[in-house]
């Protein structure tokens, strides 16, 4: 069991510092918001009064954490307090140029750097059900499997430093659209009279068939857009597969489109609801607005 500095004790960081406890590992845990420590101390880990602290003595650092600017804040102290040989799992979604430039500045410090977006949103979190897709070193990432193992289901070394993120920005490339078209589907049944309920089902039974079928299709349809993984960190992962493709010299003409109809949901003010919101912009198109 290894002791572990978890920074970022949110919507996902906060059940995934529980599964960690449970597992039998040694949790330090560090938040802006007082609750979410208090949370990890009554699962029975602890809280430290910041980053430094949190890290000190740490064999394994874990960051959770919602952007770029966030994990570039932490990092110089991460840096700074951490012990020489520690391992840095970065769970957050950010560019890969980003992931790519800690793991460089932390191999010139002794600090091993894998990043390790992550998929399954609130729901994965909490049933430690997570996909991860990891970048850096093959002994790095077999030295971090047992947290792997403890907070995710499916997970997989995909290549160097930044390859996670690569990955991941594909899944959110898939999961946008996914939701864009099951929007469609839903304004499509429902405005022609159909049992639109009925008529998931059998989709979720066919070829159409999808996680986002499986777990999102009855709260769409009751039009509960409470956040699970909210429009406003879909619209920055959107900005982050824009940005990858024209660095990759490729053409994503349907994730622009997707893009487009984050930004529209964002502007229309849902940057707060869960990204299965997307019907609202789709009803709204068709003259149609719940």
């Amino acid at each position: 069991m290894s002791r572990i500095a978890f920074i970022g004790l949110g919507v996902m960081g906060s059940p995934m510092a529980g599964h960690l406890v449970r597992a039998g590992h040694e949790v330090t845990g560090f938040d802006l918001g007082q609750e979410a420590m208090a949370r990890l101390r009554a699962a029975g880990g602890a809280s430290a009064a910041g980053v430094a602290e949190a890290v000190k003595g740490a064999e394994i650092v874990i960051t959770m954490l919602p952007a770029d600017p966030q994990v570039e804040a932490v990092f110089p102290e991460i840096l700074g307090s951490a012990e020489p040989g520690a391992l840095y799992v970065d769970f957050s979604t950010i560019t890969p140029q980003t992931s790519q430039k800690l793991a460089r500045e932390g191999a010139a410090r002794g600090l091993r750097v894998l990043d390790a977006p992550v998929s399954g949103g609130e729901k994965g979190a909490v049933d430690a059900v997570l996909s991860i897709m990891v970048g850096g070193s093959r002994e790095d990432f077999e030295a971090a499997t047992p947290v792997f193992e403890a907070v995710g289901r499916t997970f997989k070394l995909v290549g160097p430093a930044g390859a996670g993120q690569y990955v991941k920005a594909a899944n959110q490339l898939v999961v946008g659209g996914t939701y864009a078209l099951v929007a469609e589907a839903i304004v499509l049944m429902e405005a022609a009279g159909v049992d639109a309920a009925a008529g998931l089902d059998v989709l979720a039974g066919g070829l159409a068939a999808s996680r986002i079928l499986d777990i999102k299709r009855e709260s769409m349809l009751a039009r509960d857009f409470r956040p699970g993984f909210r429009i406003d960190l879909h619209h920055k992962d959107m900005g982050i597969i824009l940005d990858a493709a024209r660095g990759a010299d490729v053409a994503v003409p349907m994730g622009a489109l997707t893009a487009q109809l984050i930004a529209a949901a964002r502007a229309r003010g849902h940057g707060g609801l869960d990204h299965s919101a997307l019907l609202k912009v789709t009803e709204s198109l068709s003259g149609r607005d719940s």
